[in-house]
């Protein structure tokens, strides 16, 4: 049995009323980047927490697309 552990880093960028995350995530020698944005809708309540749920969820879902398409191609690779 063996064990890979990796991390995925998050870092947040907020202006205004806009949240936007960046995902990075190092997988077998190469690095994997998300991206996700938020925005805050005139009238609701300064609440930062929400947009940075809202940007790493879809900084994450980018994420895991990206993985999803590079495991594919390496799948396609060995019906040649």
């Amino acid at each position: 049995m063996s064990v890979l552990t990796s991390h995925a880093d998050i870092v947040f960028i907020e202006e205004g009323d806009r949240t936007r995350a960046e995902a990075v995530l190092d997988l077998g020698g190469m690095q994997f980047y998300g991206l996700g944005d938020a925005r805050r809708a005139a009238g609701d309540p300064d609440v930062p927490i929400v947009g940075e749920e809202l940007s790493a969820s879809r900084a994450l879902s980018d994420l895991a697309h990206k993985l999803l398409d590079a495991a594919a191609a390496r799948i396609e690779k060995f019906g040649d």
